[in-house]
């Protein structure tokens, strides 16, 4: 958990739930994990229980402790929506961010199914408020299902984090979703990501008006390969509404 964050599109991490465990593919080679297993057994480090799945209710309260608004990315070490994080605690997360809304918060899970049906019972009445964002990751087109119960979720701001892009998707639906960023794999047993995968997706987005953000090509390390797609970085964001959450965030279209 971090006040700052090196991940190029948030600003701060925010973990109340550390931990996982591996479903797809795009698990395979999980930084979080990799980093976490470091710590195994050393007494005292927030990490002693290596990436084993642990709940932290002292860390509720950490949003309301930083007073300028930020981009939060929420559970950068876990999943929110993992099977066995009870719901009682994914409902104090969702108050926290809902009582704390200077911030724009930002969800993304692979257990995309648990997600929707929670928020809708959740907001069974409308949207969720439109500063908590919520997104699907999607390694390749077998993995497109996600989008589909993202787009049946009750969300103002729908997003897609294909990273690591570990193959072609296809033709994506972009209806309803906001955002979508692309990313390569990075770490000691990085696979490749080919450059006409991500133009696809480039070429979806431009098409359907959806911001684009390319984060890395990925290799040895996450800036291994740089950031720029035929010569340009990418870095649109969904336009964040006026009014009643006045962020003075970089969020350009």
């Amino acid at each position: 958990m971090g006040s700052k964050s090196t991940i190029e599109w948030t600003d701060a991490t925010w973990n109340p739930v550390t931990g996982c465990t591996k479903i797809t593919r795009g698990c395979d080679n999980c930084y979080a994990e990799r980093f976490s297993e470091r710590w195994r057994g050393v007494a005292g480090h927030p990490y002693e229980q290596g990436f084993d799945l642990r709940l932290w209710p002292s860390r509720l309260d950490q949003p309301a402790r930083w007073r300028k608004p930020r981009m939060i990315f929420v559970n950068s070490m876990s999943d929110l929506f993992h099977k066995d994080v009870d719901r009682r605690f994914i409902d104090r997360v969702f108050e926290t961010m809902e009582a704390v809304d200077r911030h724009i918060y930002q969800i993304l899970t692979k257990r995309s199914s648990l997600m929707r049906n929670y928020l809708r019972r959740r907001y069974a009445h409308g949207l969720a408020p439109d500063h908590i964002w919520c997104g699907v990751s999607v390694e390749d087109r077998s993995a497109s299902v996600r989008i589909q119960h993202l787009r049946s979720a009750p969300l103002a701001v729908r997003f897609l984090s294909i990273e690591p892009l570990l193959g072609p998707v296809g033709d994506i639906d972009l209806d309803g979703i906001s955002w979508v960023i692309v990313g390569g794999e990075s770490g000691p047993r990085a696979r490749p990501m080919r450059p006409e995968w991500v133009r696809n997706i480039r070429d979806d987005c431009r098409r359907a008006g959806v911001p684009f953000f390319f984060k890395q090509w990925g290799g040895q390390t996450p800036k291994a390969g740089g950031r720029e797609l035929e010569g340009v970085e990418h870095n649109a964001m969904p336009e964040y509404p006026t009014g009643k959450h006045q962020h003075g965030l970089q969020v350009a279209s």
